[in-house]
């Protein structure tokens, strides 16, 4: 019985000092974020990207049109994806994974297919 109970205290103590684990949405909203900060979506967007984008990001957009062109990136979208980024964030915060990831889904359209 002492033994049970001195594990349970030493597991629980382990687990309060474990980091939290990051959420889904949470995930979603790093991954979205590290491809606006690419050098690829900077040709759209006319800044200059950083060195951290994403490493699956194109340097240039990929030659040819795309098969639907309504997913073209342009500044507008990209500054509105920012912003359902920003508002994603703060319901992850609150816990509201599926509005977070609704927003998510959101954002991912208007960017669209960044290079």
């Amino acid at each position: 019985m002492r033994i049970t109970i001195a594990v349970t205290t030493a597991l629980l103590a382990a687990s309060a000092t474990a980091p939290a684990l990051a959420s889904s949405c949470g995930e979603q909203i790093a991954t979205i974020e590290r491809r606006l900060d690419s050098p690829g979506a900077a040709t759209v967007t006319g800044s200059t990207g950083t060195q951290t984008g994403s490493p699956r990001a194109l340097p240039t957009p990929p030659g040819g049109q795309p098969s639907d062109p309504s997913v073209t990136p342009s500044p507008d979208k990209i500054a509105q994806a920012r912003d359902l980024i920003a508002k994603a964030r703060a319901q992850d915060k609150a816990g509201q994974t599926d509005a977070c990831e609704s927003t998510m889904s959101q954002a991912k359209t208007l960017i669209g297919a960044l290079p």
